[in-house]
């Protein structure tokens, strides 16, 4: 019997690898400032998945066309914009199909001429593109480029493909907090407009001895004759009565 317990399987990537890697992506989940900076971390984690290390890119389609949203460094910029500009390529077609496309040696692939050419003469010998997808929803792709032929063969790409995961799952809870904040700022927004209103009501009760209603009508009309927001109506009536802006209502503690 010739046991394998503490040896790396052939066909896999060093757990050790994976390890750093997902401890690397942990890092920037906690510490990364807004959606671009985790996707430029993101990418840079990516890169060292291969070595030497890779260019990465990560493209998405916004209004129709694709765009390269974060990388790893300037050459990996120019790769996908010789992709974008000859409308084909590697990182072109996995948006359109959803697949992964292993390029393994450049030199000897015969799809997309127009982008072959320009990539070879940028340096690069061979690339990995992965969906960066969440059941049918495509969140878009991450494009490995390498400087050496099967620079993402074997225990390489799988690593890579583990890792894409890993980070879609990542890429979906910082949108979804993102979301949540901007829900959450345009709710103190409305709050603290509606407690301006709230002032600018008991200033027109008081001076016009009438109901909130009546105010309310009031304070609308003057917002739609002088062509205003309500709020900036009513601050104004708050700052011109007592000689002070209207009081922001409290925020939510986060």
């Amino acid at each position: 019997m010739t046991g394998r317990d503490d040896a790396t399987p052939a066909d896999g990537p060093p757990p050790t690898d994976l390890v750093r890697t997902f401890s690397a992506l942990q890092s920037v989940l906690l510490t990364a400032q807004g959606f671009d900076d985790f996707l430029g971390e993101v990418t840079k984690v990516a890169a060292a998945v291969a070595d030497p290390p890779a260019s990465c890119g990560v493209t998405i389609r916004r209004g129709g066309q694709p765009l390269t949203v974060a990388s790893s460094d300037e050459r990996a910029e120019k790769i996908d914009e010789a992709q974008y500009e000859s409308g084909q390529g590697p990182c072109l077609e996995t948006l359109d199909t959803g697949a992964v496309q292993d390029v393994p040696d450049l030199s000897a692939e015969t799809r997309w001429p127009d982008y072959r050419r320009q990539a070879l003469d940028l340096g690069v010998r061979s690339s990995l593109s992965i969906p960066l997808s969440s059941g049918e929803d495509s969140l878009g792709g991450l494009n490995l480029y390498g400087y050496r032929p099967n620079a993402f063969a074997g225990a390489v790409r799988q690593h890579a493909e583990i890792f894409a995961a890993q980070a879609t799952t990542a890429l979906l809870l910082v949108l979804r907090n993102a979301d949540q904040a901007r829900q959450s700022d345009q709710l103190e927004q409305a709050l603290s407009s509606r407690t301006a209103v709230d002032q600018a009501l008991g200033i027109l009760m008081a001076q016009q001895q009438c109901t909130a209603d009546e105010a309310f009508a009031l304070l609308r009309a003057h917002s739609q004759n002088n062509n205003r927001k309500l709020r900036d109506v009513a601050a104004d009536l708050i700052t011109r009565v007592s000689g002070q802006p209207p009081v922001p209502g409290r925020g939510f503690d986060r």
